[in-house]
């Protein structure tokens, strides 16, 4: 099974997107994060997860007669790479992206939900901005925005430090691709 034939199950991408951060969680926590997921389905989606390596196990314990598993991402195992991503469908794309967008609007609910709503001192932001970009500025904006990215994807939980997520999409947007200034007005016939 591919990375993006794992990925493409909504429950699946939510599972991944649970972990990320660094995060270690139990089948117990990851339950405790998506209650609207049936234990059964779950723990069938967490097994397919483990087989195909994007999840490891790093700790077993028992409790009650049971054994309860810690599980970690490999984030290079849950990357799709450019080729794989060349060969998917405009429905497989279609599939990953609204998985990606359920993420966000369920992140959003729980940040609503939790009755401790503070848009400035949580940080929260949402905006669209548009860009003129050149395809050589583009790819220059990207590795710049990177650099500043990257470091901080090691950073560990530690007193002080809170989970924040921060999601990108990028689009074209529609226009041509013509060498037109954008402040001219448009031809006339």
């Amino acid at each position: 099974m591919t990375t993006a034939d794992l990925l493409l199950n909504p429950v699946r991408i939510r599972i991944v997107q649970a972990f990320l951060g660094g995060r270690t969680l139990t089948t117990s926590a990851l339950a405790a994060e998506l209650p609207d997921v049936p234990p059964a389905s779950l723990y069938r989606q967490v097994a397919k997860l483990v087989n195909g390596g994007v999840l490891a196990i790093i700790r077993e314990r028992r409790v009650r007669g049971t054994v309860e598993r810690t599980y970690a991402l490999r984030t290079h195992a849950a990357a799709i790479g450019p080729a794989e991503l060349a060969s998917l469908s405009a429905e497989d794309h279609r599939q990953l992206f609204l998985a990606f967008v359920a993420t966000l609007i369920a992140d959003f609910d729980r940040y609503l939900a939790s009755g401790d709503i503070n848009y400035i001192r949580d940080g929260v932001g949402y905006r669209m901005v548009r860009m003129w970009l050149s395809d050589e500025e583009f790819n220059a904006f990207v590795r710049e925005l990177n650099a500043v990215v990257r470091p901080r994807l090691a950073n560990l939980p530690e007193p002080g430090r809170r989970l924040r997520v921060l999601r990108t999409v990028t689009l074209p947007g529609g226009e041509s691709r013509d060498d037109r200034n954008p402040a001219d007005p448009p031809h006339s016939s």
